[in-house]
């Protein structure tokens, strides 16, 4: 009787990494995009808008904010 690993099984630890780089990074993420959303100067009907797409839709939500949400010119003022 063996009592060691099972044979095929990824072990406890590269599943406890696994998790944490599923589960709660994108979560990290998702906290910070938020704070950004509510500190954008968006109307308050945009930033719920924003909130709901961004939580809704996991991987597409915040790169369509990132890539259209911000206003333009913060971003412009923030590079000169």
């Amino acid at each position: 009787m063996s009592y060691g690993r099972p044979s095929g099984g990824i072990g406890c630890l590269p599943a406890l990494l696994l998790v944490l780089l599923l589960v709660f990074v994108p979560i990290i993420g998702h906290i910070i995009l938020t704070i950004m959303i509510l500190g954008d100067d968006l109307s308050g009907g945009e930033k719920l808008l924003w909130l709901l797409i961004v939580w809704v839709i996991p991987f597409l939500g915040p790169l369509l904010y990132l890539l259209l949400g911000q206003r333009r010119n913060r971003l412009m003022s923030q590079l000169t």
